[in-house]
């Protein structure tokens, strides 16, 4: 049974799978390299890096993908060098650029006149809308089960009905996708794709460190916290995360004055470098909430196959109850 068409722009992935753009230093040109290869769509994360060593990722990525694999970059509008990442994205002619924690019309205005699709991350359907407008070539609907910051306390597969509805651009689900079931059930719902982050965390090509993935595989469950971004954070509980709940003499180390907005209470990039760096118990260490039902570190070949076989046997599964 295979899935059905995902087309975006001019991507036209063999499977409808997005993997989500992760940092810092989780997602770089090794994963999103491997998903593509494996037919999906990969992204590198912009978040935590130099303009210089992004577009030396980009290169490498494109270096290392096969056949018509397809690589885009993830840029936070929150961040202070949004602007330049984007650019220095759409000079590199990546095949899409997606963003969430905010939207300009700068931004679509730049992709349309590169040629590049440029996608939003929203969580309802009045920014679906908004970006529409703007001109987003699709959009990503994240659910409050996602890792990392959340713009919404509602589920997915809630809030994907009334996007769906609300425009007539490409719809991908994304929070707390892990299965083919799970992909079954946001294609049902309308979705034309899915974004997975959590899943592909935990897999051999990941760029995060051994250690950081063997806490996904040892994690049974995260909770919300809110960050000096203004935002809950979904994460995995730890020392530092202890810390943050529990006194209010957590200072910052090293500021990176990476924010537009901070409410400086620490510095949520420097606690994301120092997980990156193999210190799982003094910095953030984001994950979706099914982070649990990981148990194992596979090759994301085999993450894409198992899914797959999965989706076949929830289409077929259904099909038999209805005889």
């Amino acid at each position: 049974m295979n899935f059905p068409q995902l087309k975006i722009g001019h991507m036209v992935p063999k499977f409808p799978i997005m993997q989500g753009g992760m940092g810092v230093g989780i997602s770089l040109s090794k994963l999103a390299s491997a998903v593509a290869n494996a037919g999906g769509i990969g992204t590198i994360s912009g978040t935590g890096i130099t303009v210089s060593e992004m577009r030396n990722h980009i290169r490498e990525a494109k270096k290392q993908v096969k056949d018509s694999g397809y690589i885009g970059v993830n840029v936070l509008f929150a961040m202070n060098d949004f602007a330049d990442k984007m650019k220095a994205a759409l000079e590199e002619k990546v095949d899409f650029i997606i963003s969430g924690a905010g939207i300009s019309r700068d931004m679509y205005a730049w992709g349309k006149q590169a040629g590049i699709p440029v996608l939003s991350i929203v969580s309802s359907a009045k920014l679906a809308r908004i970006s529409e407008r703007l001109g987003a070539a699709a959009v990503v609907v994240e659910g409050v089960d996602a890792g990392g910051h959340l713009g919404t306390d509602r589920n997915v597969f809630d809030i994907l009905p009334e996007v769906v509805e609300a425009v007539n651009i490409p719809v991908l689900a994304a929070g707390g996708i892990l299965t083919g079931e799970d992909v079954v059930k946001a294609m049902d719902l309308g979705a034309a794709g899915v974004q997975m982050g959590t899943r592909f965390v935990a897999s051999e090509e990941c760029d995060a460190p051994l250690v950081f993935k063997q806490k996904y595989v040892e994690t049974e469950e995260t909770f919300l916290l809110k960050t000096t971004v203004g935002l809950e954070g979904r994460v995995i509980t730890n020392h530092f995360s202890d810390l943050v709940l529990n006194t209010d003499k957590l200072r910052i180390k090293s500021c990176q004055n990476c924010l537009k907005n901070c409410s400086y209470k620490f510095c949520t990039l420097d606690s994301l470098f120092t997980t990156m760096n193999g210190d799982i118990d003094n910095g953030l260490l984001f994950a979706g909430s099914r982070v649990g039902e990981i148990k194992d570190i596979l090759p994301v070949q085999t993450i894409i196959k198992n899914l797959a076989a999965e989706y076949a046997e929830a289409i077929q599964s259904r099909q038999v109850k209805t005889i």
